[in-house]
């Protein structure tokens, strides 16, 4: 979470949880999803196909891992499949990724998933590197 947002209050948590929630209902093909270990069935992260916050015009696909679970693979197994469903199931023609300047990492990620380097920008004081992914058949 460290890239994403800073720990928050219960409350705060419940009331993020009932927007996605409504977010959801409101378009399924977008949204945040538990990603679950397969052979133990724990809880190891999550997946998001959602709207850039600064730029709500914009979808972009995210995932956040248990610091437990980073070097795995999870993030490049979610990130392609999390590309792969959404164009199977969405007629937009590309989808974003967003990372922060020093999230090497998760830049690594999106490269290997098949996100191209596309630009840069300011959001909340911090530049934020966008990648972007096309589908296959535009």
């Amino acid at each position: 979470m460290r890239y994403i947002r800073p720990p928050s209050k219960k409350s705060e948590s419940d009331l993020f949880l009932e927007d996605t929630i409504a977010d959801y209902r409101k378009q399924v093909n977008r949204g945040r999803w538990a990603v679950v270990e397969k052979a133990t069935k724990r809880l190891v992260g999550s997946f998001a196909i959602i709207p850039i916050p600064s730029q709500p015009e914009k979808t972009q696909l995210g995932y956040s891992f248990l610091p437990s679970e980073w070097g795995k693979g999870y993030a490049t197994e979610v990130a392609k499949a999390g590309l792969a469903w959404f164009f199977a199931h969405d007629e937009a023609l590309l989808i974003y990724g967003v990372t922060e300047t020093p999230n090497v990492a998760s830049q690594n990620v999106l490269l290997k998933a098949g996100f191209k380097k596309d630009s840069s920008f300011l959001e909340n004081d911090k530049e934020l590197l966008l990648f972007i992914a096309l589908r296959e058949d535009a």
